[in-house]
């Protein structure tokens, strides 16, 4: 049996450095160590599970089947202890240099972080962000174990230990060129929508889009011409080609007045595209968490 009381627990910290960078000089820069004692630690961690944990390939050192099934449980209970001492703590939002990681897929981040940015940046200046493409599948250990501290997405399966907040919903419209032949009095009738072909702006590989379930309901399809990541890419090959664009009206506004496109109400009547706010629900009370999950809130408050 191992007696935790013998353990000092910074190996695991090392060891989950390790993991995370991939090498012991990157290692010891995450942790403001010198190599020797990276090196040292993960020594002692080898010899008390009598295993190599790490083996090196070229300038890597990759993790043993191990060290795979040991590192979930090791960041779930460091970010454990991380959690309860954050707790403890106030916020200053205008002395922190924390670095917050927020998951956001490609096709709402040219349109959620501006604004999130501008306002941490006014209210905590020295405060880094990171938007992490994620893994849907993987989002509830990606915030168990700290590698996101939250994230925004369309509304998912509910996941477990996560919480989740509704940030705002919004009704479709359809963005095309001014000038397009298919407008009709500043509208677009449903004839004159399927019509033309679609530029369908997507961060999964394949599928359709809500607004081709709502028309799929009523026995109709579109032609997709193309298919991009990008919101503001979508309002882009819009404004060069007679392609439609369909997406939220509350992201329609900026990209498309930019660019000189006109945004008219989509031919159906669709359910609103709604986005919502994900964390763990081990940071439920922690002050900082808390403080940046206000920010989000506020950002999507604004209209």
């Amino acid at each position: 049996m191992v007696n935790l009381s013998r353990i000092d627990l910074n190996l695991f910290a090392v060891f989950d450095a390790i993991y995370a960078e991939g090498g012991i000089t990157r290692a010891s820069q995450r942790l403001k160590l010198s190599q020797p004692a990276i090196s040292h630690a993960l020594a002692r961690l080898r010899a008390l599970l009598d295993d190599p944990l790490f083996v090196r390939e070229g300038h890597l050192m990759v993790p043993t089947p191990r060290a795979e099934g040991l590192i979930g449980p090791v960041r779930r209970a460091l970010q454990e202890i991380e959690n309860s001492l954050r707790q403890l703590q106030a916020f200053e939002p205008a002395q922190s240099t924390r670095r917050f990681r927020i998951g956001l897929r490609h096709i709402l981040e040219s349109v959620s972080l501006p604004p999130l940015v501008a306002r941490v940046q006014a209210l905590a200046p020295n405060v880094e962000i990171a938007a992490v493409h994620h893994e849907r599948d993987h989002l509830s250990s990606l915030l168990a174990i700290g590698e996101l501290d939250v994230a925004i997405d369309v509304l998912l399966p509910r996941l477990p230990n996560v919480s989740q907040r509704h940030l705002m919903g919004s009704q479709m419209v359809v963005a095309l060129r001014d000038g397009h032949p298919a407008l009709r009095d500043g509208v677009i009738d449903l004839p004159a929508y399927l019509d033309a072909g679609h530029v369908l702006a997507s961060s999964r590989k394949s599928g359709p889009a809500l607004e081709d379930l709502a028309l799929r309901r009523l026995g109709h399809t579109r032609r997709i011409r193309v298919r991009c990541q990008s919101w503001w890419t979508a309002c882009q090959v819009v404004a060069a080609t007679d392609l439609l664009l369909t997406m939220p009206r509350r992201y329609a506004r900026e990209p498309n007045a930019a660019l000189g496109n006109r945004a008219v109400p989509f031919p159906l009547e669709t359910p609103a595209n709604d986005v919502y706010l994900y964390w763990h629900d081990s940071v439920d009370q922690d002050p900082t968490n808390r403080w940046l999950r206000a920010q989000v809130e506020a950002c999507f408050l604004l209209e």
